[in-house]
Order: structure tokens, then sequence, then C-alpha cells
């Protein structure tokens, strides 16, 4: 009888441990998207990891998810941070613990969605010795990712679109000739490219005519560029011990894009069924039931690896969709 009890302790230690969905990619691969779909299938909230969407302003610029977008999913840390105040990692890392734990206090999935991988890493990763997180929280990470030729070609796209929804008016009425552009909201691709177009524009020297083409073309390369970057940030998230990541390819749904093709029923094939898969399953299984339950000698004991964080957690990992 104390055999079984043992074993009923140890089931019940693990399915206590809360869980938290990572939503990671590059720039324009549909993080929010997925993220809003997964909140209101699994009665989720969404928490921002957007370092420059934590700010205040220019919602076209940082393309920021509109009222409409969010389909009444509550969001966390979108906007609300002073535009020229500084948000480090650090402050991050405390308001977005302090919003998971809200969410799950609430009863709800938290989704945590954003490209500010650095700022995540920290969470994940940080606290009091590395890894207060996973030891704390069981999670799933889902990276959307896209072939670069597509993304290139899609992030110059959205960058047009940005542009006829408004962003050199925005930038415009936001526009200070002494502004300082490694701070707060300033930060964000789109503001400093048009410093000198705008600059030029105030003072009306004649110069600004082709000076507006040349700043579009500049935003079109910067945002790519980080792209990149954070494909490669990603990637080396991939191999930290604890870290459960599926790669979802979204390349398909802009090919369909890039053809001018319906690509509804893509996504949904490509990037949604799959995800919402893979949570259902997360979701059901036990939090840690990857940890070893060694029985001996009539005693239960959980093998674990650093941290706290069961080692047998790594078993997971082999069922990473790559």
């Amino acid at each position: 009888m104390e055999h079984c009890n043992g074993i009923a302790a140890a089931r019940r230690w693990l399915t206590t441990k809360p869980k938290v969905i990572f939503v990671l990619g590059a720039t324009a691969t549909g993080k929010s998207k997925l993220a809003i779909n997964l909140a209101v299938r699994f009665d989720g909230e969404v928490i921002n990891s957007d370092k420059i969407q934590v700010h205040d302003g220019f919602p076209v610029i940082t393309n920021k998810v509109t009222d409409e977008e969010r389909a009444g999913v509550a969001h966390h840390l979108l906007g609300g941070v002073r535009p020229d105040a500084d948000f480090t990692a650090d402050d991050f890392c405390r308001e977005a613990a302090d919003a998971v734990a809200r969410v799950h206090s609430a009863g709800r999935l938290p989704v945590v969605a954003g490209g500010s991988n650095t700022y995540i890493e920290a969470l994940v990763a940080g606290g009091d010795g590395g890894g207060a997180f996973l030891a704390a929280y069981d999670c799933l990470f889902l990276w959307t990712d896209v072939a670069p030729d597509l993304l290139r070609w899609y992030t110059a796209a959205r960058v047009d679109d940005m542009v006829r929804r408004g962003l050199v008016d925005e930038a415009r009425a936001g526009f200070e000739a002494g502004a300082d552009y490694t701070r707060g909201v300033r930060r964000a691709i789109g503001l400093p490219e048009m410093h000198a177009y705008l600059l030029a524009e105030r003072e009306d020297c004649g110069a600004a005519a082709g000076m507006l083409e040349t700043a579009v073309r500049e935003i079109k390369e910067n945002t790519f560029r980080l792209t990149v970057s954070q494909v490669a940030k990603i990637r080396r998230l991939t191999t930290l011990p604890g870290w459960d990541v599926r790669r979802v390819d979204a390349t398909a749904v802009l090919a369909r894009m890039a053809e001018g093709a319906p690509h509804g029923e893509t996504w949904k094939a490509v990037v949604w069924e799959p995800c919402e898969e893979m949570v259902s399953r997360f979701l059901e299984t036990p939090a840690a039931a990857a940890a070893a339950v060694v029985v001996a000698n009539g005693n239960v004991d959980l093998a674990t690896g650093g941290a706290g964080v069961p080692e047998a957690a790594a078993a997971a990992a082999a069922a990473r969709v790559v």
C-alpha cells in the first residue's frame, strides 16, 4: 500500500507544474496570429515579448496588433510603457513573470509571443542560479519559420503595406530633430531610417524629393537583417537544455501569398492544425511527465537535473518537429 501511495503522490506532484506556451519566430512569420488563435482555442491570454511593442506610441511602425486582430483576447505588456523609457531585460522578466502568474491565477493559459529572443531567454533561463522559470513551469516553444527568400519578399511587402497604412504620417507626427534613437520606442525599425527625410522636409531644403524612397528601402533592408539575427538566436535556443522547441514551417503560406493565391487553408493545414495538436497533447500530458519515476525498495524517487528540472524532460525532445 505504501508503494502505491508513493506512486500516487509522485503523480500528483507531476501534475501540479503550470504550463506556458511560447510562440517564437522572426518578424513577419505569423507569431501574433498563431498566439491569438491558440489563446482563443485554449482559453488563454497573450503576453507580449516584443521589447519595442511594450512602449506606447507608433502603432503602425511597431506593427502592434489592432483591437480587431486581438479578437477579444486579453493582451499583457502591449503598450503601457512610456515611449522614451528604458525597458530592460530585467524589467521584462519581472513584468512577464508577474503576467504569467496572473493569467494562471485566473485559470487561463499564458501564451507568450514576440520577437525579442534575448528577453525571452532572460526570462526562461535567467533567475537566481539560472533556470528558475523552467523549474517553475512546464514550457512548450512553437517556432514559426519561413524560408529566407520568401521572408525577404514578405518583409518588404509588409513595409509597403505599412507605408499605405500611414507609416510616413505617423513618423512625421512624432518627429523630433534631436531624437535619441537608442532609447525606448524610437529604437523601432522605421523611425531612425525616416530621420534624414523628415529633417530635410522640415527644413524645406529641396533635397527631400528622393529621400523617402531611400528611407523605405533602408527600412526593408534593416527589417530583413533583423529576421536573420532572430533566426540565428532561435536556432541557438533550440540547443539549450530543457527547451522543447517545435519548428513549424510556414513557408508554404508565404509562397501562396507571393503567388497572389488564397492562403487561409494553407495556413490552417501547415501551421494551425499541427500547432493545435501539439498544444492539445502538451496540455493533456502531466507536467514534467517525462521525469523518470524510479521505484526501488518501495520508495519513489524523481530523477532530476539542474535547477530541479527533471532530467527525463529531455525525452520530450525526441518528439520535436524539426
